[in-house]
């Protein structure tokens, strides 16, 4: 199974990202837009696991130890790729969100996972091989306060990309 680590938002949350997905859409003269059920933050991606793979990445995510935490979204920006760029929202920095990242990821490390040694830059995936003249943008910030941490599951479903959570770290209170 294709798994990764994600943070999901509220429907009010949502609603804000499918504002300024709707804006991109309305430029573009093509693009593949993330669905809005689809539309959240990857903390660590770890790709296609075993089901004893998942079990370890059950255990390093329960390992984690956080207080909520806000994350607050205020730009919108691209990857630059051939065939259509990779737009999305970009989140703040934030030094607890951060932190969670690294604890995860020396969590899941020591259960054996290879995680990817880039920067951490956390983003909301707005839509795939998007064909644009808009230029990234600020916009009137908005956010979010994390509760959760969940491992999802990604397949394809009658041919629409499914994203599914199996297990769910709550902070700590």
């Amino acid at each position: 199974m294709r798994l990764f680590v994600a943070i999901n938002f509220s429907e009010s949350f949502k609603a804000h990202l499918i504002k300024l997905q709707s804006r991109l859409k309305e430029n573009a003269s093509a693009g593949n837009f993330s669905l809005p059920e689809n539309l959240h933050l990857t903390i660590v991606f770890l790709g296609e696991c075993s089901a004893q793979q998942a079990a370890f990445a059950k255990s390093a995510l329960d390992g984690l130890c956080f207080e909520p935490f806000d994350i607050t979204v205020d730009h919108v920006g691209r990857f630059r790729q051939k065939g259509g760029d990779i737009w999305w929202a970009g989140v703040q920095d934030a030094p607890a969100l951060s932190k969670v990242r690294d604890e995860l990821a020396a969590n899941l490390t020591a259960k054996g996972f290879l995680i990817e040694k880039r920067k951490f830059a956390p983003h909301i995936t707005l839509g795939r091989r998007v064909m644009t003249g808009v230029a990234p943008y600020s916009i009137t910030p908005f956010c979010e306060t994390v509760k959760a941490v969940e491992l999802m599951k990604s397949e394809r479903i009658f041919g629409k990309l499914t994203y599914t959570g199996i297990f769910t770290k709550k902070h700590n209170f």
